[in-house]
């Protein structure tokens, strides 16, 4: 059946069993939100809350929608106001995905970037900056999705009969995030209006302000995978993990749902890039016991971006491009023998263009500040006020640079 707009593809999403994980005596479904045209499961409320402030009044014809978001809301509202003739204007924390802003920019969106590390109160609190702007511009309407009926109201009209109706009426638990609430609001009042045996069940990561709800009563400060082949992103994991816990824990069959909420392709710069990975203290790695611990660039590991001396400046220059770095190591084998610099290439390149063709040799610094790995860090810092990088070196081999942003991962890591 072929779609008249855009949003007649909005829900409708496909049902998939998982058949490679251990899911104990259960039969585990996902339910591919990620196939929505804004790739994930917000598209299904930003669609209903414009709707609704539209019949309401509150959003004018040609007006402004405006919201607080950190995650795919912002995209969705983006989408389909751009579909039915609205600016959308979206107030997001520094912490979000280089993928996502750049993916509302193309959307049209205005986007306002705030701090992360303020709270409600605070007057670049993110959630602060959008009723503010709200209020100050004409013809703009604050969706606020943590506090809109229509949130919830769009997964008990829409998702709880899909999934009713893609089980054949045979289920027994849906496992769902928290989120802004919607769709643990709208999917318990849907089966607890058709299928009251239903259980809902409620995934949140370590450190959840719900798991301290469900204990103490108390609410806390708020905070801010590749599954069978499909690239989901993080909320993705931890709905899956929960998931394949609750079917391992057990004792009869049972039907369960989760959902693959948006796709991976949103999160290529954070949580499947390996170095993110390391400079957030997420993966697993082979302690030295000296600097070598904080080169998140390592030369043994086949990740540092170089440079030989006989490359020409076109291709310095072109990694300096691709891999969005200032400095490159110059390296002959495992030993280096030189740093070749941006501003290297520019003074010799802006006196003729055709010197693009010379090698790296012809230009790069030969006066390297070589450190050994026991080298204590206050060697790093007195290296850095001269402006230079420390190159770590063993038994002449290139271990890898330190970087300012390294030391800084360090001893960040150092507050947990």
């Amino acid at each position: 059946m072929s779609a008249t707009t855009l949003l007649d593809l909005v829900g409708n999403t496909p049902l998939v069993r998982l058949t490679r994980f251990d899911t104990g005596p259960c039969e585990l479904f996902v339910k591919l939100e990620s196939q929505n045209p804004g790739g994930s499961i917000k598209d299904r409320i930003a669609q209903e809350m414009i709707e609704a402030a539209a019949r309401d009044g509150r959003l004018p014809p040609g007006g402004t929608i405006v919201e607080a978001t950190a995650g795919n809301t912002g995209i969705a509202l983006a989408l389909v106001g751009v579909l039915k003739g609205y600016r959308t204007v979206l107030v997001v924390p520094d912490k979000m995905s280089r993928e996502k802003i750049q993916h509302l920019k193309a959307l049209g969106a205005e986007v306002i970037m705030t701090r992360s590390d303020v709270g409600r109160g605070h007057p670049e609190y993110y959630h602060d900056v959008a009723e503010r702007i709200a209020a100050e511009r004409p013809g703009a309407c604050y969706i606020n999705q943590f506090a809109n009926p229509a949130n919830a109201a769009a997964h008990e009209r829409t998702t709880g009969p899909e999934i009713w109706a893609q089980t054949e009426h045979r289920l027994d638990a849906v496992v769902c995030g928290v989120g802004s609430g919607g769709t643990l609001a709208g999917l318990t009042h849907y089966f607890r209006r058709v299928a009251p045996h239903v259980k809902m069940v409620l995934a949140d990561p370590l450190g959840s302000i719900v798991a301290e709800y469900t204990r103490t009563g108390r609410i806390g400060s708020v905070g801010s995978w590749l599954v069978e082949g499909i690239l989901g992103g993080s909320s993705s994991g931890t709905l899956v993990a929960a998931a394949l816990r609750y079917c391992r824990s057990r004792d009869r069959p049972e039907r369960v749902v989760t959902f693959i909420c948006d796709t991976g392709a949103k999160y290529l710069s954070k949580m499947y890039n390996d170095f993110w990975l390391a400079d957030q203290g997420l993966v697993e790695r082979a302690s030295a016991g000296d600097l070598t611990d904080l080169i998140s660039r390592r030369f043994a590991e086949g990740a540092v971006v170089s440079v030989k001396p006989d490359d020409t400046l076109l291709t310095a220059y072109g990694r300096f491009k691709l891999h969005d770095v200032s400095q490159l190591p110059v390296l002959d084998g495992e030993r280096i023998v030189g740093i070749v610099d941006q501003s290297d290439v520019l003074l010799d390149v802006a006196r003729d263009a055709t010197r693009f063709g010379d090698p790296v040799a012809s230009v790069m610094s030969t006066r390297l500040e070589t450190v050994p790995p026991d080298a204590p860090i206050e060697r790093l810092l007195e290296i850095f006020e001269h402006e230079h990088v420390p190159i770590v070196v063993a038994d002449g081999r290139f271990i890898g640079l330190v970087t300012r942003i390294d030391v800084l991962n360090y001893l960040r890591r150092k507050l947990k």
